[in-house]
């Protein structure tokens, strides 16, 4: 059997366990499915691994064999979307939400702030396909680049079809006006990393988080922390919301940055809906 055969029947099983803390990581708690348990005995058998030093994203393939994906993988996130590149696909439908207020908690992994939803009621549709959102959370700066940009923050909303398919939309964040729903979180944003949930009182709106426009990017890609499985479908929004500087400021002064450098494209293709 071939090494990368191999290798996809290991990692592929642990993607959607990995996935729960934040793309990925190695300290987390609940999940609305009821598969917290599996995923955080997983996790406690992985690498630590961080931003900075010797635990830094160039490191990670070092850390553990599970995570040899981040260096060998070649369709990974996230990527610089060059949108001169970018190719208008007239057959692409347009991604279709299906966010209503719920239930939250969140926790502070150590390696993001981790929402995660305690219903399976939000969906997004893409071409025909339904996923249900597990959790979403943030990375500052942003993770994709634009043109060579980073915005100030990035969203992660992170779901997952029947198959066990993942499918990331990503809403980039800049520096403007207050977001209020978003203050329901940042309240009782959890400062410390920690294996227990905040509770957060009353439903969220996660609609609120997103643009009037949802106009999008898409591309086949990666989870963007370890151990970086690839098969994940991502959909990055071309228009960004606005949070006050405050607002940002209060995520930076938890998590100064946990962005991943952007990747190569390779033989990639990003396509936007029309």
């Amino acid at each position: 059997m071939s090494l990368s055969k191999r290798l996809s029947q290991i990692l592929f099983p642990i993607m959607i366990m990995s996935v729960m803390a934040g793309c990925g990581g190695d300290k987390q708690n609940g999940e609305a499915e009821g598969t917290q348990e599996p995923a955080a005995t997983a996790s406690a058998h992985q690498a630590h691994w961080s931003y900075e030093g010797e635990t830094s994203p160039e490191h990670w393939a070092e850390l553990d064999e599970l995570f040899l994906a981040c260096s060998t993988g070649k369709t990974q996130s996230p990527i610089n979307i060059l949108q001169e590149n970018v190719k208008d696909d007239k057959s692409l439908s347009p991604i279709v939400v299906k966010y209503s207020p719920s239930p939250v908690a969140m926790i502070n992994n150590g390696h993001t702030i981790q929402v995660n939803l305690k219903n399976q009621d939000n969906r997004i549709i893409i071409e025909g396909k339904t996923y249900t959102l597990q959790q979403f959370h943030f990375h500052l700066p942003s993770e994709h680049e634009v043109d060579g940009k980073h915005a100030d923050m990035e969203l992660h909303l992170v779901h997952k079809n029947e198959e066990g398919r993942l499918a990331v939309l990503s809403v980039l964040i800049t520096k403007g006006t207050e977001n209020a729903e978003l203050n329901k979180l940042w309240s009782v944003l959890p400062n410390e990393e920690s294996e227990e949930e905040v509770t957060v009182d009353g439903d969220f709106d996660m609609n609120k988080l997103l643009p009037a426009d949802l106009h999008s990017f898409r591309y086949q890609g990666s989870l963007t922390t370890p151990p970086c499985t690839e098969g994940v479908q991502w959909i990055v929004l071309d228009n960004p919301v606005q949070w006050s500087g405050e607002q940002i400021n209060q995520f930076g002064a938890i998590f100064p940055h946990d962005n991943r450098p952007v990747q190569e494209l390779g033989s990639r293709e990003v396509e936007s809906d029309e």
